[in-house]
């Protein structure tokens, strides 16, 4: 662009770094990306994506809450010492969840 205006923005570096990625793999630039997003803003005059607060069930929120804990280092994982015996332990899991429903193995 010839006569491009300058706008300069403070971004987490990860999310930076995120977005560059992802717009890179369609071959665009972030700043190429921006004026494609500010452009659909004009056509749709407004956000081109409705805002909400995603809302999930209490199985999901629960898992998200345990990710958040284990990255933050408030939970620690369990560690297998070979795939089979991860798998023998899932398969225990569902054992005992069907006993508890009642349903025979």
């Amino acid at each position: 662009m010839a006569n491009a205006a300058t706008l300069t923005l403070q971004l987490d570096p990860a999310l930076m770094e995120s977005a560059e990625a992802l717009y890179g793999g369609f071959g665009l630039t972030l700043a190429q990306a921006f004026n494609i997003f500010l452009h659909k803003s004009l056509m749709e005059n407004g956000l081109p994506f409705e805002m909400r607060q995603p809302r999930y069930n209490a199985e999901t929120e629960a898992a998200l809450q345990e990710a958040e804990d284990i990255v933050n280092g408030k939970m620690q994982t369990r560690v297998y010492e070979n795939y089979a015996d991860f798998l023998a332990e899932i398969d225990e899991e569902i054992r005992m969840e069907l006993e508890e429903r009642g349903v025979a193995c």
